[in-house]
């Protein structure tokens, strides 16, 4: 398959720019179950019901104390790291892709090739963003009319520089880095699920005898969300237990009870069992699928809209020497 132009001059930017949109997209859409998922998983108790019941009604109540606005506290701190946590990684992760496989991005890379590049993109947007990530959820776990609150991303910085240092900026880093297993692990099974989808396609224009080109480089969006679903499921499924204990650490109310990364992982075995490590699971499925499914078809096909766009500019700039 032919090496399609770049929009920006780099197949990382075009890739970082189509992640800065979907993840913009994607917070837009899941602010208020990211919101329940940050506040179930620092709560201590469970909350009467099933699922969908206890969903529904933490809405409910947020709207009733805080109205609409409520369900959209953290927006800005919210779209600020997911856009740039998804554009960061994908700038990286397209780099180390191309240094791995020597310079030529179409050429394909074994499972660990894949899996070595995704950790190493998601460390380092880990550690870019953290800040972000402890000002969302110290602004998720805060009551808007609160003395403590947060009025903003910058407000926030500035307030935990204050009274914690610029150490504060980085509470709950190191599980971070833990949580790249969690892109690692989607991505390999992600990007061979996506290499099967377009073997498939290739075969199928074969057979019917039409030539294979960049412009048709795209799945449908259903495959997409299929493979970023399933994808997604199975890396939480391993993981999600370090994302309850980050939060736990990161919230501002509880640093008293969870000062530590051991100290958080022991009083939350004790006193919950190997159930207080997933708490919230059940909200965050509900968020993540459709968030993960969002944020995939949008940035595939912001990407595809790049290569086509750059093509096609190409072609024009061809045609006009000719």
């Amino acid at each position: 398959m032919a090496q399609a132009p770049s929009f920006f001059g780099s197949a990382a930017y075009d890739h970082a720019v189509a992640g800065i949109g979907a993840g913009t997209v994607a917070v837009l859409c899941m602010n208020p179950l990211d919101l329940l998922k940050v506040k179930f998983q620092v709560a201590t108790t469970s909350a009467p019901g099933g699922i969908g019941k206890q969903i529904w009604n933490s809405l409910r109540d947020i709207q009733r104390q805080e109205g609409w606005k409520g369900l959209y506290r953290g927006l800005g701190p919210n779209i600020a790291g997911n856009a740039s946590s998804w554009g960061l990684y994908f700038l990286f992760y397209n780099i180390l892709k191309k240094r791995a496989s020597d310079g030529d991005p179409t050429a394909p890379l074994s499972s660990g090739s894949i899996l070595l590049c995704s950790a190493q993109a998601s460390a380092v947007t880990a550690i870019m963003t953290n800040p972000i990530w402890v000002v969302k959820v110290r602004m998720f776990t805060t009551h808007a009319d609160s003395p403590n609150a947060y009025r903003g991303v910058i407000h926030g910085f500035s307030s935990i520089i204050r009274s914690e240092g610029v150490m504060g900026l980085f509470r709950g880093t190191s599980l971070a880095l833990f949580g790249v297993s969690n892109g690692a692990i989607q991505f390999v099974m992600y990007e061979r699920m996506k290499r099967w989808g377009f073997e498939v396609k290739k075969k199928q224009f074969e057979r019917a005898g039409r030539p294979w080109t960049p412009e048709v480089d795209k799945l449908s969006n259903t495959a997409y969300s299929i493979m970023s679903g399933g994808s997604k499921i199975a890396a939480l499924g391993v993981t999600y237990p370090y994302q309850v204990v980050r939060s736990r650490l990161q919230n501002n109310a509880t640093t008293h009870l969870y000062p530590t990364i051991p100290a958080t992982i022991s009083r939350t075995w004790t006193q919950e069992g190997l159930r207080g490590f997933y708490r919230g699971l059940g909200t965050n499925l509900v968020r993540v699928l459709p968030g993960t499914c969002v944020t995939f078809v949008v940035y595939e096909n912001i990407a595809w809209l790049l290569r086509s766009a750059a093509a096609k500019r190409d072609q024009a700039a061809r045609e006009s020497i000719e």
